[in-house]
């Protein structure tokens, strides 16, 4: 096992500390951007970037790199909803998004206002669908802007900070203990299964008030 890791994490680490900052960057620009997120898995490979971390330097930069990268990924999203969400939704991609899936973001958004666009950033498929639902909405970019930002900063930090320790912290280990690639291996696998838990708590926890404002729409239309 200390053998595996130690190869995996040689070859990040040994890739240039710009280059590997640039690609994490892109790739979560990517994962927040509206459809592309639904296909490219950011957050994996800003934790693969985050264990080729070699100093707090590089960790800041990454850091920083990846809430950038979030954040305009998430401001595309707005701009193309603003500019072209009225072409996107019936569009061959937007129809294989499904037409439920946008009624549930704007559902949701409706119901939650701002802290939608906060919270959205942690849930699967509507962290993609909300920054092009809100560019359709009435609610200014500013508006947008800054719940957003909060969200991309504890996102990036809890993602960066923790590829950084347990990479770090194994290193350390490694020569002294020779089960030191399950523990790494079992860090990583708890905070994956946790940030799952955690996703699945807050969909069903969103869900139900999104079923809740469905039935009082369903109720209001009533004669």
């Amino acid at each position: 096992m200390n053998d595996a890791l130690d190869w995996i994490l040689t070859t990040v680490q040994s890739v240039d500390p710009v280059l590997r900052t640039l690609l994490a960057g892109v790739g979560i620009l990517l994962e927040t951007s509206i459809l592309i997120g639904l296909v490219i898995p950011g957050d994996t490979i800003v934790l693969v970037a985050s264990t080729g971390v070699g100093s707090p330097v590089e960790w800041g930069a990454l850091v920083v790199t990846v809430i950038v990268g979030a954040l305009a990924g998430e401001s595309i999203g707005f701009a193309l909803g603003r500019f072209l969400g009225h072409r996107i939704r019936p569009s061959r991609l937007g129809r294989r998004i499904g037409e439920h899936n946008w009624v549930r973001a704007e559902n949701y958004l409706a119901r939650r206002g701002g802290i939608a666009v906060f919270l959205s950033r942690f849930l699967p498929v509507l962290h993609s669908l909300v920054p092009v639902t809100v560019g359709m909405s009435a609610m200014s970019y500013r508006r947008f802007i800054s719940w957003t930002i909060p969200a991309c900063v504890i996102w990036s930090l809890a993602y960066v900070t923790l590829g950084a320790v347990t990479a770090g912290g194994y290193r350390g280990l490694s020569d002294r203990l020779h089960g030191a690639g399950y523990i790494f291996v079992g860090v990583i696998v708890l905070f994956i299964v946790l940030v799952i838990v955690a996703k699945k708590l807050l969909e069903k926890r969103e869900a139900r008030h999104m079923d809740a404002i469905a039935a009082e729409n369903d109720e209001g239309g009533r004669p």
